[in-house]
């Protein structure tokens, strides 16, 4: 029963039927959240042991005989550097373990890029009027923040099911050097749940930018977030950057805030030692060093990358139903009726759907006035202007499963009243 193919008087009546229904829902005074990719309960107690990791003088020393209860080692202990190194699948010798957020050294290192040249003899960011930022489209919507706050003017880059329009990128970087940079979330992408292809990895290491001091924002967020039997791969940039001469080109990121305790984790980067040695410049200034207990808290807890694989089975299986509620649910609500796409990821945190073209803002209106709250739509867009109208990020984790098979259900409700409100013209 696609609505597209319903006449004036049958979406009337199906317009009837559905305010029905929302308005029983919405006067039961509901107050579900699935607005950001926020860990649920189950997940979180899933790392309580890390807590108990250290006692004692003995337990605070490093391989190294370095007491980790003191100032120094500014690049962060050796121990989880080597794990960071596994997981971002890059030489230890070339991370950097920061504090509890990625997002942090992510702002850190645009920030310091703004005010110090990466590239001899290339200006400032600062000093480049009308400097440019790619973004691809859906992204995500803290990117987007960083670069707005730094005064550039952003591009928005189409995704597709292999990850950027990689035709639109190398055309644009190619002949303009006022574009410094380019965001990726490049496995499982937010929101689209997208992984790279090889051939897109392999164009964004071949880029040739007209700005010598491009840069791209490599955020592997969710480089190791698998929740089915068949997960993605993706190919190493630092690899085929390495193979062409170009690996001062990627900034790599990520942390355990969606491993272990997001606020409480750890977040490293990876870069190339002329990238490093920039940046290390300036966090010496910044800071003596982060936390290393919390540190070698987490190099206790898993020992070595196997542990933090085999923790992250623990993971998939309370995240695995939570996303079989919303893809079936979407699948018995809305494909009937052919007014939706979404995705279909194997991991990562969200599932994005377009729905009804120019009705995704009164789909959010109305899934809040019936209790259900979704990120605004347009923050998947830069300046959160989607120009369709279109796409809604869902994000799952959190809600305990009874009240995320309700929320799915109010949401499905709302796209279908909102796209008979938009054929009807109310």
């Amino acid at each position: 029963m696609s609505y597209l193919n319903l006449s004036a008087q049958e979406l009337e009546q199906e317009y009837l039927k559905l305010k029905k229904v929302y308005d029983e829902e919405k006067a039961k005074g509901l107050n579900l959240n699935m607005a950001r990719g926020k860990p649920g309960d189950a997940q979180l107690e899933l790392s309580n042991g890390i807590l108990d990791t250290l006692s004692g003088k003995s337990k605070c020393i490093g391989s190294d005989g370095l007491d980790f209860r003191n100032y120094g080692v500014l690049p962060g202990i050796v121990e989880c550097r080597k794990l960071f190194g596994e997981i971002l699948e890059v030489d230890y010798q070339n991370v950097m373990v920061g504090g509890n957020s990625s997002l942090s050294m992510m702002f850190d290192t645009i920030d310091c890029m703004m005010t110090k040249p990466v590239v001899e003899g290339c200006k400032p960011w600062y000093e480049v009027k009308d400097r440019k930022f790619l973004c691809p489209v859906p992204g995500y919507d803290r990117h987007f923040g960083i670069t707005e706050y730094f005064g550039f003017e952003m591009i928005p880059v189409p995704m597709n099911e292999n990850g950027p329009d990689m035709d639109m990128v190398e055309e644009l970087v190619a002949h303009d050097d006022t574009i410094k940079g380019m965001w990726c979330v490049p496995k499982y992408s937010n929101p689209s749940g997208v992984t790279y292809s090889d051939e897109t990895v392999k164009r964004i290491a071949a880029l040739k930018p007209a700005a010598k001091d491009f840069r791209v924002m490599w955020d592997n967020a969710y480089c190791i977030h698998d929740i089915t039997d068949t997960p993605d791969k993706l190919l190493n940039i630092v690899d085929e950057c390495k193979k062409l001469g170009n690996e001062d080109l990627p900034i790599l990121f990520c942390s355990t805030s969606k491993i272990t305790f997001p606020g409480a984790g750890v977040a490293a980067m990876a870069a190339s030692d002329n990238n490093m040695k920039v940046f290390m410049e300036r966090y010496k200034y910044k800071i003596i060093s982060f936390d290393k207990m919390n540190m070698l808290r987490h190099v206790r807890y898993f020992k070595d990358y196997q542990g933090v694989l085999n923790h992250m089975k623990k993971h998939k299986e309370v995240l695995k139903p939570k996303f079989d509620i919303v893809l079936d649910t979407l699948e018995k609500e809305l494909a009937p009726v052919q007014i939706g796409r979404w995705t279909k990821p194997n991991g990562g945190y969200f599932v994005s759907i377009d729905v009804f073209e120019g009705t995704a803002k009164r789909v959010v209106q109305l899934c809040r006035e019936a209790g259900v709250v979704l990120t605004d739509a347009g923050a998947t867009y830069p300046y959160g202007k989607d120009p369709h109208d279109s796409n809604i990020r869902i994000a799952p984790t959190f809600p305990p499963n009874g009240e995320l098979t309700v929320a799915m259900e109010i949401f499905c409700i709302c796209v279908k009243l909102a796209a008979c409100e938009k054929l009807l013209g109310k």
